[in-house]
């Protein structure tokens, strides 16, 4: 495992009708919902150490703090950016923030994950 602070990875999408809060059911309003901001800001934890993991590895989520702080509509363009920002042991912590086409800050917060063997962990949730 080569993890370091300093890792980065940037992901980009547009707000389509399947991302809406109106969609997911997290609310009733046709804008990018929390939790689909949430799950983009994992995605681009995943890709910024996946290629920094050892053979059989993957990491997986414990912790989140998110602030959503602006409304995205349709058609939206989004970009998350992430940042390891301290590594202890297997435990990695992320500082992520997403921008909107016209830059504004559209939510930031922090995500945990802690990095596990894979065919360990699957074993362990079918018990």
């Amino acid at each position: 495992m080569t993890l370091a602070p300093g890792l980065r990875a940037q992901l980009p999408t547009v707000v389509e009708m399947a991302d809406t809060a109106k969609e997911i059911g997290s609310g009733e309003v046709p804008v990018l919902a929390t939790p689909r901001l949430l799950a983009l800001a994992e995605a681009a934890t995943v890709r910024a150490v996946a290629r920094h993991l050892a053979p059989g590895e993957t990491s997986v989520g414990t912790r989140v703090a998110l602030d959503h702080l602006a409304a995205s509509p349709l058609g939206t363009r989004v970009q998350v950016g992430v940042e390891l920002t301290e590594v202890d042991g297997r435990r990695l912590v992320f500082a992520f923030e997403a921008h909107d086409e016209r830059g504004s800050v559209v939510g930031k917060g922090t995500i945990e994950r802690v990095v596990v063997d894979r065919a360990r962990f699957l074993a362990r949730t079918t018990r």
